[in-house]
């Protein structure tokens, strides 16, 4: 190859170049990603005790004290079996604002929101409810939708359904005589 070659070669590469480049400089900039806006899911207010919510109007003056410790002044109806192994009442209640939860995060939300709490440990069961799954979803099919919190059929605090005695397989009818 001559040199003369060798130097068109290199003109027409480096005439690519610059083409390519002028090229990608008239493309408009990638679309910066819309912010994520966070969905808030119908919800009815949560199953509380009568005369128990808001939390602050006991907890307002009290000292926190975050001993995991079995409760014998109040709330002495509660039996925590839920991971009781590892988990007690500040792992969901936020210590400093009782009329909220918190993420493990450290994120508050509202009892309305306990679902993404909940969703936090149990995420195939929150997928599930989302879709409709599990638990009770009304509304229309490509609209609007209304849930039931986890708590309107859990009891947080002991989750797990007691176990149901099955009935007996139903008769399949009598045949009328021929």
């Amino acid at each position: 190859m001559t040199r003369r070659s060798l130097l068109s070669i290199a003109a027409l590469l480096a005439a690519g170049i610059v083409v390519t480049v002028s090229a990608r400089q008239q493309q408009p900039p990638p679309k910066a990603a819309a912010p994520r806006v966070e969905e808030r899911l119908e919800v009815p207010p949560p199953p509380f005790t009568d005369g128990i919510f808001p939390c602050s109007g006991c907890h307002k003056d009290l000292k926190v004290n975050r001993t995991r410790r079995t409760l014998t002044d109040m709330h002495t109806d509660i039996e925590l079996k839920h991971d009781a192994e590892h988990r007690w009442c500040l792992d969901c209640h936020d210590a400093d604002d009782r009329d909220h939860l918190h993420l493990a995060s450290g994120e508050k939300i509202s009892f309305d929101e306990s679902y993404k709490l909940c969703g936090q440990c149990h995420g195939e069961k929150f997928r599930d409810w989302r879709a409709g799954v599990h638990g009770r979803r009304t509304g229309e099919w490509n609209g609007h939708k209304k849930y039931l919190l986890c708590a309107n059929c859990h009891n947080p605090h002991q989750p797990r359904f007691k176990a149901i005695e099955p009935k007996p397989a139903p008769q399949p009818p009598a045949r009328p005589a021929k």
